[in-house]
């Protein structure tokens, strides 16, 4: 648009400005953004005749400011140049990395498990009886080395084992793409049977398509009943190798270390299955677990190597930072002076904190790496990882997907099952929903990795959300949609599945109020006495009222008093009399969450 209007105009001020077109114009490569600076040494002109020149495309930029390729391309045609789209480090870098590895240059390598399964179950009672040793039995000096990976050898054969803290921190990775994985250790305890949080690792798992082993813990328990364990495994469509399935089931005591040789030894079929191999003589590619700030260290990253090999000396990039490789150490404290494919391994020399799951790769030069962080900080603002509701019903729409995602969180189990059933029938030839995960409770942080890493939508039923998880949900991008009504959930549903789905108003949380006394007034009116704990509370918004996560009601406030006056509003901070339109069932603990519609704007 600036190319067509102002091109001409430019041409002739140009020459106004002593700068003549040549005969014909030289072609000049540029990336997708260039400080104004850099563009006037490019085209050799004064930086200040460049800065008329965008005033009169109607661009005000500064000589450090940055302008994108577009505007570049429409105003140096006045300078006797044409621009051509130049291959950004970043690109070529991706192109290097895409590019088909030598086959001959292949080794095989060790496999990658990460260990999850509901709390209590024993992941971390086994991880020490894997690694045959117990946490403070691992210090080195006085100095216990935990990196979030470690590696053990059986039979010959290294295993590495990626020690995540939940299953936020591996869905995390696949969200940034990372999968780290190559196959998961189901832990699930033979007295307890499946719990809430071993659905979800089974969700997790399936999202990152990788291969499940279930290890069927504390066989030694008098009240332990494996063959139970195997019914509701089968009931999550998990059917074990003796009833005819593919899920490898081993019986194991980590506490006694009973089945533990077993349960390496299937992990290594499984891995010969998988026929896991990498390129060692290739520039470094892995993926960070963790990441700390130490104070004598600086920054220090706990990363997993997962093709080439990782040397002291070479320059990295690892997500927007970058730096050069000064010290490698190894999870058992020792120093390393090169870490090759599958090798977790704490990494000093870089120039800032990463995030776990970014990815990291080894570069030619400093003035690569420094470029290829730089660009990536530039697009990180306004970058979202997950996929809008409108392009996924777009996709429907054209033909170019058949399923609509989404993790589905309700106030109760009984409103779980009624939503899940009802969804899955919506399905038709041309579209389907799945069902990526589904249980009653608030939405939480898991939740937001989860639906970022799959692409879902999230629908809550009655349901309200972490205020952890709010703050994911709006930087990743993810779309929640609130509901206690089963058929107009159903209703929308439907139009998602069939493309005809319209915008609808964004849910914005003003704040929080929690009640500290209930007051009676008059014989049937109840007012909640309450304290405003974040943002602030307003006359003419809608409350829900949450107990123990599930919403009770959600309505209009009726009356909003401080010191028996009337106000419009109350920050936080501040004491208030609620009163609310259809509701005074108020319990001291409650949460009154304060909301409104904001509709959708240029739509």
């Amino acid at each position: 648009m600036i190319q067509r209007q102002h091109q001409g105009t430019a041409s002739r001020e140009a020459g106004d400005a002593g700068v003549r077109p040549g005969p014909s114009s030289r072609l000049v490569p540029l990336p997708e953004a260039i400080t104004v600076g850099h563009l006037a040494e490019l085209v050799h002109a004064s930086p200040i005749d460049l800065m008329k020149q965008l005033m009169r495309a109607g661009v005000m930029a500064a000589i450090n400011q940055s302008i994108d390729f577009k505007t570049a391309a429409a105003i140096i045609p006045a300078f006797g140049y044409r621009a051509v789209e130049a291959t950004s480090p970043s690109k070529a870098t991706k192109e290097k990395d895409t590019e088909e590895e030598d086959l001959s240059q292949l080794q095989v390598r060790p496999p990658v498990v990460t260990i999850l399964g509901h709390v209590d179950h024993g992941k971390t009672t086994l991880l020490d009886a894997i690694r045959k040793t117990k946490v403070a039995e691992r210090e080195t000096g006085g100095i216990t080395q935990h990196i979030g990976a470690y590696q053990t050898e059986y039979k010959g054969h290294k295993i590495t084992f990626l020690d995540t803290p939940g299953h936020e921190a591996f869905t995390a990775m696949r969200a940034r793409g990372a999968n780290a994985t190559d196959i998961a250790v189901l832990v699930v305890a033979a007295d307890d049977g499946i719990m809430p949080q071993t659905v979800e690792a089974i969700n997790h798992a399936r999202a990152a398509k990788v291969p499940i082993v279930v290890a069927v813990n504390k066989i030694d328990k008098p009240e332990a009943d494996p063959d139970r364990v195997k019914r509701q495994l089968a009931g999550q469509g998990l059917l074990i190798e003796e009833w005819g399935g593919d899920v490898i089931a081993v019986p194991v005591s980590a506490k006694a270390q009973t089945g533990i040789d077993d349960l390496l030894e299937n992990l290594l079929v499984v891995a010969e299955v998988a026929d896991l191999k990498a390129n060692p003589n290739r520039p470094a590619r892995g993926v960070v677990v963790e990441a700390k700030l130490d104070k004598s260290r600086g920054p220090v990253a706990s990363a997993l190597v997962k093709t080439g090999t990782l040397n002291v000396g070479d320059y990295l990039v690892v997500g927007n930072v970058s730096g050069r490789v000064k010290a490698l150490v190894s999870d058992a404290g020792r120093r390393m002076r090169s870490a090759p494919p599958s090798t977790p391994v704490e990494i000093l020399g870089l120039n800032g904190l990463p995030l776990a799951g970014d990815v990291l790769q080894a570069v030619s030069s400093e003035r690569e790496a420094k470029a290829i962080a730089e660009e990536r900080l530039r697009k990180q603002e306004g970058t979202r990882r997950s996929v809008s509701l409108e392009e996924v019903v777009g996709r429907i729409r054209t033909g170019e997907s058949k399923e609509l995602s989404v993790v589905i969180k309700a106030d109760v189990q009984g409103s779980l099952e009624a939503i899940r059933d009802t969804l899955v029938r919506l399905g038709t030839e041309k579209a389907q929903v799945r069902i990526v995960h589904a249980a009653s409770g608030a939405i939480t942080e898991t939740d937001i990795f989860l639906a970022v890493a799959s692409q879902a939508v999230i629908l809550g039923f009655n349901t309200s959300m972490e205020p952890g998880a709010r703050r994911l949900a709006e930087s990743e991008g993810v779309e929640i949609r609130f509901y206690n009504i089963i058929y107009t959930m159903v209703e929308e549903i439907q139009g998602m599945l069939e493309g005809l789905v319209k915008p609808v108003a964004r849910d914005v949380v003003e704040g929080h109020a929690a009640v500290r006394a209930v007051i009676t007034r008059g014989r049937q009116s109840k007012v909640a006495g309450c304290m405003v704990s974040d943002g602030r509370i307003l006359r003419n918004a809608s409350v829900r009222v949450l107990r123990s996560g599930r919403v009770l009601y959600d309505g209009p406030v009726q009356s909003l008093r401080r010191f028996q006056e009337d106000v419009r509003e109350v920050a936080a901070g501040m004491e208030c009399g609620i009163v609310l339109a259809k509701f005074d069932e108020f319990q001291e603990g409650d949460i009154l969450e304060v909301h409104r519609q904001e509709q959708p704007s240029g739509r």
